[in-house]
């Protein structure tokens, strides 16, 4: 599968799947840093958007991911 890079801009969409999964911002730069947390229960979605500040984004828990790139179902370590 081609590797495509995520440009400053794009949009993914997390749907948590169960309650208290968490959506992590890093920022940019050459000491990535924490730089939001939000808590998702049961059935909410949040829109996250890739920016000059933010160059990652880490999923923690069981949700559903969709990018312009496809879906992609997180996990929660077992």
């Amino acid at each position: 599968m081609e590797r495509q890079q995520i440009q400053s801009g794009d949009y993914v969409v997390i749907k948590a799947e169960e309650d208290g999964v968490s959506v992590i911002g890093l920022t940019r730069g050459s000491d990535t840093k924490f730089h939001h947390l939000e808590k998702l229960d049961k059935g909410e979605v949040l829109l996250a958007q890739f920016t000059e500040h933010t160059s990652a984004i880490k999923v923690r828990g069981n949700a559903k991911i969709f990018t312009r790139y496809g879906e992609i179902d997180s996990e929660m370590k077992k």
